[in-house]
This record gives C-alpha cells, sequence and structure tokens, in this order.
C-alpha cells in the first residue's frame, strides 16, 4: 500500500455529552485514507500510549473519520504525551506504507502535492 497521509493543521477541541469525561479532538489530515491506513494508525497509536498513565478514557478504535482523526476522551493532562505519540504515529504508519503495491507511479511525492495544495487560501484569507 502506498499511501501517504500528514496532519495539515491545527486540532479543534469540542465537548463530549454531559457525563462523558474529557474533550473530542479533531485534527484535520491531508486527505482520506484508506480503512487500512487508518487501522494501522490506530494500532500503531494504541502501541505509543500502552503503558502510558492517564489515558483510561481514550476511545482509539475508527479514530479516522474522512479527513480527521478524531480522538474521544482526551483528558487535559494527557495532552501532552497523546500529541506526541500522535505524531510519531502517523510518521510510523507512512513510513510502514511506503511499499510498493503495483500502483501507477506518480508524477510528485505525496507530501509536495500536499504542500502546493496548502498555498489555496483559505476561506477566511483574502484572494490575490
Amino acid at each position: 500500500m502506498s499511501e501517504y497521509h500528514s496532519i495539515v493543521g491545527e486540532a479543534r477541541g469540542e465537548p463530549l455529552p454531559a457525563g462523558q469525561v474529557g474533550v473530542c479532538l479533531r485534527v484535520p489530515l491531508s486527505g482520506c485514507p484508506s480503512v487500512r491506513w487508518s487501522r494501522d494508525l490506530s494500532a500503531r497509536l494504541t502501541n505509543e500510549l500502552t503503558s502510558r498513565p492517564a489515558v483510561g478514557h481514550l476511545r482509539l478504535n475508527e479514530i479516522v473519520r474522512g479527513d480527521h482523526i478524531v480522538l474521544e476522551g482526551v483528558e487535559e493532562n494527557e495532552l501532552p504525551g497523546l500529541a506526541d505519540a500522535l505524531w510519531r504515529a502517523v510518521d510510523a504508519t507512512n513510513a510502514a506504507c511506503e511499499e510498493d503495491d503495483g500502483a501507477p507511479a506518480k508524477n510528485m511525492a505525496p507530501n509536495k502535492a500536499s504542500e502546493i495544495a496548502k498555498r489555496v487560501p483559505k476561506p477566511d484569507q483574502p484572494r490575490t
């Protein structure tokens, strides 16, 4: 599977329904990953967080939804370790997915295409 995705913006926090612990974090990705990439990321993030303290309310199944990583049950004191673990898990998932699966060659690396796309103004930015 030759697939690459990166975190492309700031995380957004949302409250969870009453009675649940923590917040919901939505982290934007460069695209909509395949099911295989998504499951790999979930497994790698789980491994990153294994034996770390204070991740008891975090849900790690089906964390990729469309073009976002969605983490529910994130507590404030977990955030520093979770953020680092998330970046490592994304990097490890991409590294594992660099193998060629017989797909046609691309004209550039996915991260180069993402860099080009980042030049498109956001809706709230002035256009030239």
